[in-house]
């Protein structure tokens, strides 16, 4: 079977399975260990499968019964590291091609809770208001205190359409409380892109199949609506909440802004064994000044991007640290039954730094604090315009006094932007500073 990389972000998930990860060949059952003790401990384990099967209180399905033992020994090993049964590969090799039913967020266990690593834009869990760092301590009731993650995710999955409760606990709410959900297809709108005055943003949510093309396609319309890429000072790439994906796809992604140079490279324990992925000459936008923002929902896929855009000084990270799951996953299909799904290798940034339970630190630390009316209006300062029978400016042309209408509407939408999206703001006006310092030099 060819070999195919795919990337990461975790975990567990309701309404797929990103992670970094690549699918190998599938495992022969001839292979064997020469090691005696290793053999000792399987016959060991064979007998108490038998004991299990004899003496146990109720009957034991005997295949149920095996795949918990292989799922436990995977998940022994860490977070990531698990058995897909057939109809789980199955839904995994869906997800990754952009469409699948859940709920629309990507959950990890983190000292026996199940923490919710970011929402995807636009899904049922989403629009309840879940976000990024909610621990679920229940579903419909069930708690979920002491489940492995894979048995929490199945009480979270069902049909498209049916109702599910989760309990959740926000740090900054004393209480738990309970979220009604609807299950929904899950068609997440991979890239968005508009044009914010002279700047261009542009939103992945997830890094599948879909992600660069809708990435170039992107960046192409916007410099054709803005007349040129001349008459665009830089891009904001928002990479918040993004929990990762295709491997391929952040190499490309990370491409589309690079012209030369290594993007990420992985290393698993036998030394000489690994991948470095290079640049290809091509930058889509031409060298313009690019502001990165992630915050703790954005993980894997978007931190291998953040982390070659920051260590090459492409681009300005702006907002709080990544996630930090710097652990490549391989698949490994078992020949009719299913898959697992075992880390063999850490992958590591341009600079040779690895981001693994680290995350990507922001060159510019920005919370995203909420302004609100009362604090702008406070801030507005006392000018000679305001005070009661100020004299009016005769000099000014028609022309002049349109263009300080169109200055006045956009301090106004700039103040809603902040108040709405602080980060954003900050990153737009990042952008308008590189602009001022270019045209003076």
């Amino acid at each position: 079977m060819k070999k195919q990389f795919f990337v990461a972000s975790t975990f567990g998930i309701i309404l797929g399975i990103f992670l970094t990860f690549q699918i190998a060949n599938p495992i022969s059952a001839d292979e064997s260990s020469s090691n005696k003790s290793t053999y000792e401990q399987l016959s060991l384990f064979g007998n108490i499968f038998e004991q299990i099967r004899e003496k146990y209180v109720e009957e034991v399905d005997d295949v149920e019964l095996i795949r918990a033992a292989i799922n436990g020994m995977l998940t022994s090993l860490d977070p990531h590291s698990s058995y897909l049964p057939p109809s789980d590969f199955d839904q995994m090799q869906v997800q990754t091609r952009g469409e699948f039913g859940g709920l629309g967020i990507e959950v990890t266990l983190e000292e026996g809770y199940v923490k919710v690593v970011s929402p995807i834009d636009d899904t049922p869990a989403f629009r309840a208001g879940i976000e990024a760092g909610d621990l679920i301590t229940s579903v419909d009731g069930e708690s979920l205190l002491g489940m492995s993650l894979d048995e929490a995710v199945k009480l979270m999955r069902g049909p498209v359409g049916s109702e599910i409760i989760l309990t959740i606990y926000r740090e900054s709410i004393e209480e738990p409380y309970d979220v009604t959900i609807i299950r929904d297809t899950i068609k997440p709108v991979v890239v968005r892109h508009r044009l914010e005055g002279d700047s261009a943003y542009i939103r992945l949510t997830t890094f599948n199949d879909q992600t660069y093309k809708g990435l170039e396609k992107g960046i192409k319309s916007m410099i054709n609506e803005a007349g040129g890429i001349n008459n665009i000072n830089g891009f904001v790439l928002d990479l918040r909440n993004n929990p990762g994906g295709l491997l391929s796809q952040a190499i490309k992604v990370s491409d589309a802004f690079l012209d030369k140079g290594e993007i990420v490279s992985t290393r698993s324990k036998h030394k000489g064994d690994g991948d470095r992925f290079n640049a290809i000459r091509g930058d889509l936008t031409k060298g313009k000044p690019i502001v990165v923002i992630i915050n703790g929902g954005s993980a894997s896929a978007s931190e291998i991007v953040a982390g070659a855009l920051q260590d090459h000084k492409r681009a300005i990270v702006l907002g709080t640290k990544s996630f930090g799951k710097g652990s490549v996953q391989t698949i490994m299909p078992l020949q009719g039954n299913g898959a697992i799904r075992l880390t063999t290798s850490r992958y590591y940034t341009p600079s040779g730094r690895s981001i693994q339970a680290v995350g990507v630190v922001p060159d510019v630390l920005v919370e995203q604090t909420r302004v609100n009316d009362d604090d702008d209006e406070n801030s507005k300062s006392r000018t000679e315009a305001n005070l009661k029978g100020s004299l009016e400016n005769d000099s000014l042309s028609d022309n002049e006094k349109q263009r300080l209408e169109e200055e006045e509407r956009m301090l106004k939408e700039k103040a809603k932007l902040r108040r709405d999206d602080y980060q954003l703001s900050y990153a737009l006006d990042l952008l308008k500073g590189f602009s001022v310092l270019q045209q003076n030099n």
